[in-house]
């Protein structure tokens, strides 16, 4: 079913996820074997209109929902974690993208399906020169960057008039350098390389301060009254990225049920796993914990449409709860994935089976610094402590 307008319904959007999953499937030893997504990934991805979901509908975009990005991750997330985890790095800095100024997003924007990578690290400074900056620096687990057209950086704008001041910034990724150094024990397939800038000039027109980014305040006056472009980045990226994580943990179950009927458990008198009591406890433990992940991730995703419908203001309690449920989806679905991989038996280590692939990338993946579960709590726990947070990224 497609609306009206030509857009796909949240329904639709979630069905062609679902069709991409036996793809995704086939290509994730490829893709964690060659630390990149495959180009046939990459191909489907976006004729299935998954790089267009957070893009304006002018330039034929679908301005999804933060439930639909949800919904849709999950199915990614069954298929390969790296392509949910990379598709949902594009959906940040591609929302990102939207709040600059409309003649920069013409130019973003008219690319079929754009890819924009980036990150949220301060980790390059930038000076004043004349139309605009010059930035210096280097960013880290830049996902996406190999199929990526631009990134969006963050830097630290020195030298002008007042005190260092962060900034966000859209450079063409023809601009920076690419250094291959994605060698890691899990998320293989992401290709989270680094990129490098040598005094490369960005126009004043790409570059905002970070804190205007951060607070969903837009320099477009196209997007000004758009519910999905008038929330606060980091609520926005909270459920933006979680979908991802619940996928990857219903694949674990997946794949642990998959197996189950023709297990037996070595050295043992039960000739069939699921005849052990000890299996019994482990996947009601196992499942119990996706269940209560899927609330955490559909309550952050509610918060976040719900506030952008009403053009509402956000508490600082509202904010920090966004990164709080995300963190809650992280650890629990890494308890889950635990569990099942534990309970798969020693040939479950085997390369040819998918969960010890999965249970390695959702431990990448809650590693991540604003995924991790006890840094999201200990901010949670200060703002119920009476306490002012220690952050920016709220």
């Amino acid at each position: 079913m497609v609306s009206k307008a030509g857009v796909p319904t949240r329904e639709e959007l979630v069905q062609r996820a679902c069709d991409l999953v036996p793809l995704l499937q086939k290509n994730a030893a490829w893709s964690e074997e060659n630390r990149r997504l495959h180009e046939e990934t990459v191909e489907a991805l976006a004729q299935a209109g998954i790089f267009r979901m957070r893009v304006p509908a002018r330039y034929g975009g679908f301005e999804c929902d933060t439930r639909t990005l949800v919904d849709v991750a999950v199915q990614l997330g069954r298929g390969d974690g790296s392509a949910a985890w990379t598709a949902s790095v594009y959906w940040i800095p591609g929302w990102m993208a939207c709040l600059f100024p409309d003649q920069v997003q013409d130019e973003v924007f008219s690319t079929p399906d754009v890819r924009v990578c980036g990150t949220l690290s301060p980790s390059a400074m930038a000076v004043p020169a004349d139309g605009g900056v010059v930035v210096n620096g280097r960013w880290g687990f830049v996902s996406g960057a190999l199929h990526a057209h631009w990134q969006e950086i963050i830097a630290v704008l020195v030298g002008g008039e007042g005190e260092p001041v962060p900034v966000v910034a859209l450079v063409p990724m023809s601009d920076l350098q690419v250094v291959d150094d994605w060698y890691t024990a899990g998320m293989k397939g992401s290709g989270s390389v680094s990129t490098v800038a040598a005094d490369v000039f960005v126009p004043q027109e790409r570059v905002l301060p970070i804190f205007s980014v951060l607070a969903g305040q837009p320099a477009s006056a196209a997007n000004a009254a758009a519910a999905v472009y008038r929330v606060p980045l980091l609520p926005v990226a909270s459920a933006s990225s979680l979908g991802c994580v619940l996928g990857m943990a219903q694949a674990a179950r997946d794949a642990f049920f998959a197996r189950l009927p023709e297990r037996k458990i070595t050295y043992t008198g039960y000739d069939k796993q699921a005849k052990a009591p000890l299996t019994h406890l482990q996947v009601a433990s196992a499942v119990r914990r996706i269940d209560e992940a899927q609330f955490h991730a559909y309550r952050v995703a509610s918060l976040v449409d719900g506030k952008g419908a009403r053009d509402e203001m956000w508490s600082m309690r509202e904010r920090i709860s966004a990164r709080a449920d995300l963190g809650a989806v992280c650890r629990l679905a890494k308890e889950a994935t635990d569990i099942l991989a534990s309970a798969s038996g020693g040939s479950s280590i085997y390369s040819d089976q998918p969960i010890q692939r999965i249970a390695r990338d959702v431990n990448a993946v809650t590693m991540h610094a604003l995924m991790h579960p006890d840094t999201n709590d200990e901010l949670y726990g200060r703002i119920l402590c009476g306490l002012d947070s220690d952050t920016l990224y709220v």
